[in-house]
């Protein structure tokens, strides 16, 4: 039987636990250079339920297999450092790390690993958070995003030198804050899609849009991101350019938070929070510049109200939504979504499995 809801940390003797981490969300998941597979958690805690010591953010559990049926939870058998997890990268929060803005928490988006001339390296990208906004905000409370790499499998990490600013250097609500990275496609290139920061939830701005480009993996891989390639409307017509900014692929809908896009069995699926719908919806597309389907509504936060929700799957305080590149098919996806109601000491702060998902 598919999982369907099963808690990855925050239960009492899971295997997360045996890596020092108690509590934690996001787990974003990537396929390892050696053919296991990593999960990336957002603000961590020794604790149930975001309680004890914090061990910060971002943090990185292993897992030897995963069982794309379902049959199996997902185990984890590996931190870094091992045996005890701890944050990966080297700053300080709630302090000024040398740009100039206070930085509250480095949240990751993504994570991928790729191998260009034989060297193998991983990235991370990530949203430097300066504030948590209330509800209704008209700032997104980014301080700037960017992409840190490790070159030894998660032990060590170097940021690259550019980096995208957030609302709290002048760029609120800028595209470039939250990235999710398809892949590398057949046609060799690696497809990326970026947003806003919403990952507080209260972004009154966001409106869902949403920015497609991509990168030659060796431009990428080298951090010339000035070799960036933009899916742009240019006088009334669609292509890809160097000389014209991204355009929205989507027109102004319900805010999102959380987002992944995964190529998965030559199909691009993509997995989103939405923030008005309070449900994790799921799309699809053949090709990343072609046209998406519908939204389709997988797990509600609440199953009695709107109609549209009843009889879906159901998760409380959810939010999150991963696509595990490892899914079985374009049709049968596992999802990683995060529960929590926000309030510390409060059960469980956690990552959820779901799988069998049909987008």
């Amino acid at each position: 039987m598919p999982q369907r809801g099963t808690q990855l940390c925050d239960t009492d003797g899971d295997s997360a636990t045996r890596f020092g981490l108690g509590s934690g969300d996001l787990g974003i998941p990537y396929r390892r250079h050696d053919g296991g597979w990593g999960y990336v958690f957002g603000d961590c805690n020794v604790g149930p339920g975001a309680s004890g010591d914090y061990i910060g953010s971002p943090v990185l559990l292993f897992g030897d297999t995963f069982d794309s049926s379902g049959g199996t939870a997902i185990e984890f058998t590996g931190s870094q450092p091992s045996p005890t997890c701890a944050q990966i990268f080297d700053y300080q929060h709630q302090a000024d790390n040398g740009f100039g803005v206070t930085e509250f928490s480095r949240i990751p988006n993504d994570a991928i690993a790729l191998t260009v001339d034989g060297q193998e390296r991983l990235f991370v990208q990530y949203t430097s958070v300066h504030e948590w906004v209330p509800e209704g905000s008209a700032n997104d409370g980014s301080a700037m995003s960017g992409i840190a790499y490790s070159d030894d499998h998660g032990a060590s990490w170097k940021d690259f030198d550019h980096h995208w600013n957030g609302d709290a250097l002048g760029a609120n609500g800028s595209l470039y804050m939250m990235w999710s990275f398809a892949g590398v496609d057949s046609d060799g290139h690696l497809y990326c899609f970026s947003k806003a920061w919403n990952g507080s939830h209260h972004y009154a701005a966001d409106g869902g849009q949403m920015q497609l480009f991509r990168f030659d993996p060796r431009d990428f891989h080298n951090g010339a991101f000035d070799r960036q390639e933009n899916w742009a409307q240019v006088d009334g017509r669609w292509r890809w350019t160097r000389d014209a900014a991204p355009t929205p692929i989507f027109g102004s809908g319900n805010s999102i938070g959380e987002f992944s896009v995964k190529i998965v069995g030559g199909m691009y699926c993509m997995s989103y929070f939405d923030v008005d719908d309070y449900s994790v919806r799921t799309r699809t597309a053949p090709r990343p510049d072609a046209v998406w389907s519908d939204p389709k509504t997988q797990v509600v936060g609440s199953n009695k109200w709107p109609t549209g929700h009843w009889g879906k799957h159901h998760l409380p305080n959810l939010y999150g939504g991963y696509i595990h590149p490892g899914s079985a098919a374009a049709d049968s996806l596992t999802l990683i979504l995060s529960r929590w109601d926000g309030t510390a000491g409060h059960r469980p702060y956690t990552v959820t499995q779901w799988d069998g998902i049909e987008p």
